[in-house]
């Protein structure tokens, strides 16, 4: 199993935080998710995603669907940040 962090900015994190997209998109690819706020900086926020394998992972997120999950969530494509545990 891998985890990654992913940080990125919302346009609104309350509507993000309610959101079941992460769920939708990355259940059925055996991927999990926990959620995280930024109290400084109110539209940063962040995942731990657990999950198989970064290269499905990284191939998901060129995907159209991807991009349609992203945009629905209000997610700021060109903030998102992520990190790989080694």
């Amino acid at each position: 199993m891998t985890t990654l962090l992913v940080f990125h900015e919302v346009d609104d994190v309350d509507h993000w935080l309610r959101s079941t997209k992460r769920e939708e998109v990355f259940g059925p690819l055996g991927m999990t998710a926990r959620t995280f706020v930024d109290p400084a900086k109110t539209n940063r926020v962040g995942l731990i995603v657990e999950l198989a394998d970064v290269d499905t992972f990284q191939k998901f997120m060129q995907t159209d669907a991807a991009a349609e999950a992203m945009k629905f969530d209000g997610v700021r494509p060109d903030t998102v940040v992520m990190l790989v545990e080694p």
